[in-house]
Order: C-alpha cells, then structure tokens, then sequence
C-alpha cells in the first residue's frame, strides 16, 4: 500500500489561524502607520502653500492667491487641484491675507485638518465636517502643530 504525502485538514486550519491572527494584529497598525503619514503629508504640503503664496506675493503687487492662481503662476502641481494624499486642500484669499485648508478626504484618511495663515503658522482645524470628527485633538482646537 502506497502512502500519500500532504498536510492534513487540522494542520492547514492550524495555518490559517496563525495567518488570520497576525492579520488581525497587523492591519490596524498599517491603518494608523497610513493615516499618521497622511497627517505629516498635509502638514508638508500646507507649508508647501505657504511658500507658493509668499512667492506669488512678490509678482503679483502684494495680492495673495488662489490655489487655482497658484498653479496657474506655475508656484503649485496641478495635482492640488484634487485630493492629494488623503486631503483636500483649499485656499480662500481675502483683503490682506489668505487662510490655506487641508482636510482629509474621508474618515480613514487622516484623524485631524489643519489651516494656515499668512502668519506662516499651521493650526489643527476649527472645523467640524463629516469626513472628520472634531478635526483635532480634544483641546488642541486653534493650536499650533507641533
């Protein structure tokens, strides 16, 4: 009689086990690992912004712009135009000054927004939207990042 070589039922349920349970530890730390990235990316590119628009200063007889007029003046990537690593940015000019917006684009993408203003200075988000909820840590609301 000839034997046949192979795992049995209990040894292969044994396995998936074992993968499920590492699974289970591992993806909410890849979840997290994502949106702290995200979070440092939307900080990057609203200092980014800041730049653009004190350049844009310069040419442009002391007027701040869009982000629209960023790119346009080539000071911005087009690709800010839509959601860049998880967020959306906006920028709102205004007599004097502008204030620069970076929310995730949804829940998963990043726990806290941040603003900026022509001071230069990124703030965790006042706002309260429903892709983040409050949009910055409990009493951190106006405060700079650190």
């Amino acid at each position: 009689m000839k034997k046949t070589r192979g795992f049995s039922l209990l040894e292969l349920l044994i396995v998936v086990a074992i993968i499920l349970i590492i699974a289970t530890i591992a993806v909410p730390t890849l979840l997290r690992s994502r949106q702290t990235a995200n979070e440092s990316a939307a900080v990057a590119n609203l200092r980014t912004i800041g730049n653009g628009e004190a350049t844009y200063i310069l040419s442009a007889q002391g007027n701040y712009g869009t982000l629209a007029e960023l790119v346009t003046a080539g000071l911005m990537d087009s690709r800010f135009t839509s959601s860049v690593g998880g967020y959306d940015y906006t920028v709102t000019k205004f007599p004097g000054g502008y204030t620069a917006l970076a929310e995730p684009h949804q829940a998963n993408n990043g726990r806290y927004g941040y603003y900026l203003l022509a001071d230069s200075v990124i703030r965790y988000s006042t706002n309260v939207s429903s892709t983040c909820s409050p949009c910055y840590p409990i009493g951190m609301s106006d405060q700079p990042v650190k």
